[in-house]
């Protein structure tokens, strides 16, 4: 199945230039992004239109977060076997006609159930992008220059939703947010359609049903019970329930594919391969430095500074842009100098960033105290973000490259989630008088924790193999 696969995929790469399918994984991986940012300057004209509480209000937000973490995995498997141009173009279609019910959507629940289908559909899209890049990337160097656009992609949608949703709110309608995906999910249907036909169906094999549903059962329930920390504390009914269930499930899940499974949703033999064991344990990791970054340096801008939404957009897009140029250079030289290098100056680059930037109080200024620091750590992102992506998923298998990629995207989003829970605890625990200096002393502890992961992350590095290996 394997050369067949290989065959096909040669036999395309001739027909259609690479360009077109890379733009293709770019452009998916950016609407997946955009769309976990791009709704929170419109949350306020949402809740005064459709009557949302306070509680309902934040799973306009959480709905598509804890969908998109929790099926991850299962999208990733499903590439796999069903062939990630099918999954991409399944996936493209479900979260297109989401955000065409998101934004007709007239009642609160239906705007929520719409999200949670969002979240769906992002699921099944990202991980097959990181199968058809494996899969039509095969030399290092193109490989490598191939995950340095794809993070590009991802980071600057991230970095943009802020400044699109807020002028697309202004200028339009919050609906617009959503109704933007339809016209757009059309036409990377009609790309992806013609660009990767002919390129292998996937496996004849069953999906692992009893490790599909512990999987996604207790990645979900973790994640969940980590989102409730915000609003109950740690110790609480609502947080331990749900947080001792997914760890069960994620048990069970674990006996089931070592022991049980015939056809394993998670083949465990794959965390064998250091790069990917090692680099998925530091996207746990570079989750945390991912939220300080971007969430808290937003906070530090909105609630000390007193920008506003759109300010704080624009203050972080020279942030974006080197983001952008850096993971593009870092790119070039994985392939040349390894992993570990990249990964120990992107580290440097936090250590000295979050430094700089725990300095910041009520009576800073924005040149001195916030646009040096996020420079240097939105350079270390793009030295470490597409490195760790590429160190692991570079060993996969062609058959397990779409779990692989679901388990590098969940790795970094679990991450994101408990780092978010972690940071905002230590955050109100200090600013709990709520004033301007009070909060830049509870945002200083925040990039003061997050210096001490970017040591860790240095640490870990050593456990990397020392090159990238074809």
């Amino acid at each position: 199945m394997t050369s067949i696969g290989t065959a096909s995929r040669r036999a395309t790469s001739r027909t259609i230039p690479t360009w077109v399918i890379l733009a293709l994984a770019c452009a998916a991986q950016f609407m997946v992004i955009l769309d976990a940012s791009i709704v929170n300057v419109a949350l306020p004209a949402i809740r005064e239109e459709l009557g949302f509480t306070s509680t309902g209000l934040a799973w306009v937000v959480n709905g598509y977060l804890l969908a998109f973490a929790g099926f991850m995995l299962l999208g990733g498997r499903a590439a796999d076997l069903f062939g990630p141009r099918r999954m991409l173009v399944s996936g493209l279609a479900l979260f297109s006609a989401a955000s065409l019910v998101g934004g007709l959507a007239t009642a609160a629940e239906v705007l929520v159930a719409a999200r949670v289908a969002q979240g769906v559909g992002a699921a099944m899209m990202a991980p097959a992008t990181l199968a058809v890049i494996n899969t039509f990337f095969t030399e290092p160097g193109a490989r490598a220059k191939a995950f340095g656009a794809w993070s590009s992609a991802g980071g600057v949608g991230g970095m943009i939703g802020a400044v699109a949703g807020g002028a697309i709110t202004t200028g339009l309608s919050w609906r617009w947010v959503f109704l933007i995906n339809v016209p757009i999910g059309a036409l990377l249907i009609a790309v992806a359609l013609t660009s990767l036909a002919g390129t292998h169906a996937g496996r004849r094999e069953r999906l692992d049903l009893t490790g599909a549903v512990t999987g996604t059962a207790g990645l979900a329930a973790l994640i969940y019970g980590v989102m409730q920390s915000a609003d109950h504390g740690w110790f609480s009914a609502q947080v331990l329930v749900p947080l001792v269930a997914g760890l069960v499930l994620l048990a069970v899940f674990t006996v089931v594919e070592a022991r049980f499974a015939d056809r394993p949703m998670m083949p465990l033999r794959l965390l064998k391969i250091r790069g990917v064991a090692v680099g998925n344990g530091m996207l746990l990791l570079f989750g945390g430095i991912t939220i300080a970054m971007w969430y808290f340096t937003s906070l530090l801008l909105q609630n000390v500074l007193g920008f506003t939404a759109l300010q704080t957009g624009l203050g972080q897009t020279p942030a974006a842009v080197t983001f952008m140029l850096v993971a593009r250079g870092s790119a070039a030289l994985l392939p040349r100098i390894g992993v570990r290098p990249l990964v120990l100056a992107g580290s440097a680059g936090f250590l000295a960033g979050f430094g700089w930037l725990s300095l910041a109080d009520a009576g800073s200024g924005y040149l001195p105290a916030v646009l040096g620091p996020t420079l240097l750590i939105a350079a270390g992102i793009g030295l470490t973000f597409p490195t760790l992506m590429a160190a692991a998923t570079a060993d996969a298998p062609e058959g397990d490259a779409g779990v692989i990629g679901g388990l590098a995207n969940t790795a970094g989003q679990v991450g994101s989630s408990i780092g978010l829970a972690i940071l905002a605890t230590a955050a109100s625990t200090t600013a709990a008088a709520g004033t301007p200096a009070a909060l830049a002393d509870g945002y200083d502890l925040v990039f003061l924790i997050a210096a001490g992961l970017s040591l860790a992350i240095a640490l870990v590095s050593f456990l990397l193999p020392r090159r990238q290996r074809a």
